[in-house]
């Protein structure tokens, strides 16, 4: 299975834009904006990820991407010894 990646603190570093003031403009506490933006949540209001999009003027794809999962190299079958 493939996983997220967060990608808010580019965007923000992009905007020039504090975590203290997407915190005032979205009016999300910084605490869950700065777990948000080291990747350490597993869900996201829509709610708030509107506010967020408002705020640094971006769409949803710009903070959020999709990483599918590396496929498994083909490993060679060893002949069995005799």
């Amino acid at each position: 299975m493939g996983r997220i990646i967060l990608r808010l603190d580019r965007v923000m570093a992009d905007r020039k834009m504090s975590l203290n003031e997407l915190s005032e403009r979205v009016g999300v506490a910084n605490v869950n904006l700065s777990k948000l933006k080291n990747g350490h949540i597993s869900a996201i209001r829509f709610s708030t990820l509107t506010a967020i999009c408002e705020a640094l003027h971006c769409q949803p794809g710009d903070i959020l991407e999709y990483a599918p999962d590396a496929p498994e190299e083909d490993v060679p079958a060893q002949l069995p010894q005799m």
